[in-house]
């Protein structure tokens, strides 16, 4: 017992080499979120953001939620603005009674001159 408890620790400290193992990179957002398009839904599915000792990165956490803050602010006033102009569509078209008459065909200018 004592040769093994022996031969662990000279294989774990001493080893065939006494080099200090290099520091291993931090680790950076590998798949970042595209920067030329929108962000969809297999982008947040595949994102993965790198860990640090103690949980995430918080800088890489706060881009990816900056973005996507961004993005949905952008979208929510697009749907804004095309509610919008749906209501005020219909608005109008409530207002008409003749939408769905039929109507003679327009005659263009040329034919009125002959």
């Amino acid at each position: 017992m004592v040769v093994v408890v022996a031969a662990v620790t000279l294989a774990v400290v001493g080893g065939a080499e006494n080099e200090v193992l290099p520091e291993a990179p931090p680790e950076h957002l590998v798949d970042p979120l595209p920067p030329t398009r929108p962000v969809s839904r297999a982008d947040i599915e595949a994102l993965r953001l790198p860990m640090a000792a103690r949980g995430y990165r918080m800088l890489d956490v706060d881009e990816v939620l900056d973005r996507l803050a961004a993005e949905l602010a952008e979208r929510d006033a697009r749907i804004a603005e095309l509610e919008s102009a749906l209501a005020g569509a219909q608005a109008t078209a409530a207002g008409r009674t003749d939408l769905f008459d039929e109507q003679p065909p327009r005659r263009d200018a040329a034919e009125d001159e002959r």
